[in-house]
């Protein structure tokens, strides 16, 4: 374009102020920078400029355009954008049902839940959504527990699971090999065909690596032998990542390294374009951004830096759909940035693994520290000195230590009666599994909404939580019966494309106002 044409009939002209806060919600409308030939002021117009220097066009933007276009392809949803795995059923059915008919991706909230519970979780949405839609499955590295990880693999690939949200590894294991080579196959033209998807969640280009990479022959061996995977399947593997899809995850709630997005990110995308070259890669490697993501800036900022999709957590624990119980939702909706902390995750506890929970309004991250802290200095309940004894029977588990490890016992015999008989011969294991118990059943009476145990809520948290209550004060989302998974899914993203708009002009010289980097939260259908 270029000036002196004709103008149309709806030209529109934005210079200052309020005209063009107005021009960056235009998003899907056609913008051309123009400046004044009198006066020399940079502004935006609509329609074709007449008598205006064009200074450059900017397309139609819009919020399904943001990430890679092949997330949206291979995954058929209609928006780069997912709702993550908050275990023990706290991403529900529910959640998962409404934002994939919303035509964003979901992941059911598997970890820590029985197989039982798992089965029953995929009776439904495969009654309600089918095995065609876009949704997905948690499978959670369980290095305590590694049977149940291969039971709950095994189901995936007998259900027909087609995509899986692969958390808190820090190496392949053999379930979650198995689960994302099965299926594979080459049609007639020798085009590979990918049945099963892993999207890998890491915070750590070691680990990212891992799954990058081929599977090591001596895993895809194992499996062949276990007879879990074809030797045409382990053939096909010897040349394919574990995973294509990455959610890079940064400073979020629950296991987390606090890493930097803007750290994070870029590197592994530079370790992502490593070994796809390395390799001779033809499928692309999606690297999704999660973390810390509360407000549109921040999934703007996301997709500046080449995130393919975004994920979000925390936030989508304080929506109507989660299976967190109303009262915690509203401690949620108190959280300011700097209410979070570190605390001993339950299933990695020996280990020292640490998961991100929320402070305010609840004791659970003292309690659990200490907890850590007992277990690291003393090697047996029976060495505990008498005030941390009374400590722990008065405040933590409300009996004696005796009931209290018959009721962690039974527990055991009905989930897997090796840990009792390891238990019997190593005191220090039988103190891990009583003070596991607490850190596990502390995110249970979160979700059943314990009166008594309110103190003892474990509420997975990151600061996001605090930055998305901070965007939505005084909006409609401020309220926490507003808080759908869906409405905040779609303001995210819809401010995502009018900050991106800001940021497109502002590099073209419009004087653009700075509320313009402040999208108001809005009803969106």
């Amino acid at each position: 374009m270029v000036s002196g044409e004709t103008s149309t009939p709806g030209e529109q002209l934005a210079w200052d102020g309020a005209q063009l806060l107005a021009a960056t919600h235009r998003i899907r409308e056609v913008a051309y920078v123009v400046r004044d030939s009198a006066t020399g002021r940079v502004g935006v117009a609509f329609g074709r400029p007449a008598g205006q220097q064009v200074l450059a066009m900017l397309p139609a933007l819009y919020p399904e355009w943001l990430g890679d276009r092949s997330f949206s392809e291979v995954h058929r949803v209609r928006f780069p954008y997912s709702a993550g795995a908050m275990a023990n059923g706290i991403a529900t059915t529910d959640l998962v049902c409404a934002m994939s008919r919303a035509g964003f991706m979901s992941f059911f909230g598997a970890a820590g839940l029985s197989l039982p519970r798992v089965t029953a979780a995929l009776d439904e949405l495969d009654s309600e959504l089918g095995a065609s839609s876009s949704w997905g499955m948690n499978l959670i590295h369980s290095p305590a527990e590694p049977d149940h990880e291969q039971a709950t693999a095994d189901l995936y690939v007998a259900r027909g699971v087609r995509r899986v949200s692969a958390a808190a590894y820090m190496s392949l294991t053999l379930p979650i090999t198995q689960y994302a080579y099965t299926g594979l196959r080459c049609d007639a033209r020798g085009r590979i065909h990918r049945r099963n998807h892993v999207f890998a969640k890491v915070s750590r280009p070691e680990v990212a690596r891992r799954f990058m990479e081929p599977a090591p022959k001596s895993m895809l061996d194992a499996l062949v032998a276990a007879g879990r995977l074809t030797a045409a399947e382990a053939a096909i593997a010897a040349t394919l990542p574990v995973a294509e899809d990455y959610i890079v995850e940064a400073d979020s709630g629950g296991h987390t390294d606090n890493q930097s997005l803007t750290a994070l990110l870029p590197t592994v995308m530079g370790l992502r374009d490593e070994i796809a070259t390395a390799r001779g890669y033809r499928r692309p490697l999606r690297i999704g951004a999660a973390g810390g993501l509360g407000t549109p800036s921040a999934v703007a900022a996301a997709f500046s830096l080449g995130a393919a999709f975004v994920l979000t957590g925390s936030v989508n624990q304080a929506a109507v759909e989660s299976g967190l119980d109303p009262a915690g939702r509203r401690m949620l909706a108190d959280a300011g940035l700097a209410d979070v902390v570190m605390a001993p995750a339950a299933d990695m506890f020996e280990l020292g693994v640490e998961v991100q929970v929320l402070q305010r309004g609840t004791m659970f991250g003292s309690r659990a520290r200490r907890l850590y802290d007992l277990y690291r200095r003393h090697d047996s309940l029976q060495t505990l000195p008498s005030r941390d004894v009374k400590w722990l029977e008065e405040k933590i588990f409300r009996v004696s230590l005796t009931d209290a490890w018959q009721q962690t016992h039974d527990y055991w015999a009905a989930r897997d009666p090796r840990e009792n008989a390891r238990a019997a011969g190593d005191p220090h294991h039988q103190m891990a599994l009583l003070f596991r118990a607490y850190l596990g059943q502390s995110s249970r009476w979160a979700i059943a909404g314990d009166p008594a145990r309110r103190l003892d809520y474990q509420i997975w948290c990151g600061p996001a939580m605090g930055a998305f209550n901070a965007w939505t004060a005084g909006s409609f989302l401020s309220k926490p019966g507003n808080r759908s998974a869906v409405q905040i899914a779609r303001n995210l993203l819809e401010g995502a494309a009018v900050v991106t708009r800001a940021q497109q002009l502002r590099s073209y010289g419009v004087p653009v106002p700075a509320a313009a980097f402040n999208f108001r939260p809005r009803p969106l259908g």
